[in-house]
């Protein structure tokens, strides 16, 4: 039987010894995985390879909840330490998709603005592996404007009555939560994103139907979730009322900036550079990785500092995406033109079906770009 060869992510950088370290533990862990045939490489991991006991095993190497303090049962290390893992991860095509909305910004998000109940409930399960998160932002018909979100919170008694629709909740149909933006006071016109606020929403309780959206080739990971009078006790309002645009954008700094923003077709890449005669169009896109994980790394260094990166998750977002989208082009051409082993075809097949959500999932590349523009209006 063959063994899977696994891709391996060139060093682009240097780094620190302990980074280099972190990044020695995690390749020898992923060579057992590989090795023993327990997973295989996969394309967009992050999003479509759910698999509940390599979370598990990741937890139990200290791997989930790095960025969560001790005292809340999760590891108390830097952002860069979780980048360098995560990037391992991601390049080598790891199923991720269980635990990765949880531990990539709803942990941090909870940090930030949930209550001590909510981090004690909530961040110590995240770190073991034990609690999956989708998230509830997009709705039909409004795309990335999430200002024109319709779904509404309204007060019942001691708590709050939600009913509206979300769309493209990755995973909605495993998950035990996801955090819902709603509006809960009337729109105002002079400034649209008023009047929202965010709710954390158990995903099996009375009222919640999640439907399936199967995509076209035959994969089940988006779903449609329609909330019909749910109920949620006060004590599961996520941070204030009314202030639900400041957090979905602190929070869309963690979706915007990472490593699967650039690796989720890695994979494929490394497939094609150990492909015989890969040519210069591989080459030139491996040297696009380079650039982008020095501008994701970056970003990872100002969240470890508390810094804003709004404006620097947009831009490795926006190319990153591209880039991703591009390597899946280059896979759908190579596997055309030449004579290639099932595994790259298979990796090429997949990137290509996976394309179009790359430039769409965290806020589409047209509206980030506008937000770019906005940017560095605001600072010239």
């Amino acid at each position: 039987m063959t063994t899977t060869r696994r891709p391996h992510l060139p060093q682009v950088a240097v780094e620190s010894e302990d980074l280099l370290d972190l990044r020695r533990q995690v390749r020898a862990f992923l060579d057992e995985e590989f090795g023993s045939g327990r997973i295989t490489p996969q394309v967009d991991s992050w999003l479509t390879g759910w698999d509940e006991e390599f979370t598990r095993r990741l937890a139990a190497c200290g791997w989930l909840g790095m960025t969560i303090p001790t005292a809340y049962g999760g590891r108390g290390r830097t952002f860069l330490e979780r980048f360098v893992v995560t990037e391992e991860l991601l390049a080598a095509g790891a199923p991720l998709a269980a635990h990765w909305i949880a531990d990539r910004q709803i942990a941090p998000s909870v940090l930030k603005y949930g209550t001590e109940h909510q981090k004690r409930t909530l961040l110590p399960a995240i770190a073991a592996g034990e609690t999956y998160f989708a998230i509830g932002m997009s709705e039909p018909d409004s795309g990335s404007d999430l200002a024109s979100v319709r779904t509404r919170a309204t007060r019942d008694g001691d708590g709050w009555r939600i009913s509206g629709t979300k769309v493209w909740t990755s995973g909605a149909h495993r998950a035990h939560r996801f955090i819902v933006l709603a509006r809960t006071a009337p729109v105002d016109e002079r400034d649209r994103h008023a009047g929202l606020s965010q709710f954390v929403v158990d995903l099996r309780v009375p009222g919640v139907e999640v439907r399936p959206i199967v995509s076209m080739d035959g994969r089940h990971h988006f779903n449609e979730v329609f909330l019909d009078e749910v109920r949620v006790a006060e004590e599961w309002v996520f941070g204030t009322i009314g202030a639900g645009w400041e957090q979905v954008t602190s929070e869309l700094g963690y979706e915007r900036s990472g490593p699967e923003r650039f690796l989720s077709t890695f994979p494929l890449l490394a497939a094609l550079l150990s492909a015989e005669s890969p040519g210069a169009e591989v080459g030139r896109a491996l040297a696009r990785t380079a650039a982008l994980h020095q501008l994701s790394s970056a970003v990872a260094g100002g969240l470890s500092r508390g810094e804003s990166v709004d404006m620097a998750a947009a831009i490795t977002k926006v190319l990153g995406t591209a880039h991703e989208g591009d390597v899946a082009e280059l896979g759908g051409t190579v596997v055309g033109e030449t004579a290639t082993d099932e595994r790259l075809a298979r990796l090429a097949a997949t990137a290509l079906a996976q394309r179009p959500g790359f430039t769409i999932r965290g806020g589409t590349n047209e509206i980030l770009r506008g937000v770019i523009a906005r940017g560095w209006g605001l600072r010239g």
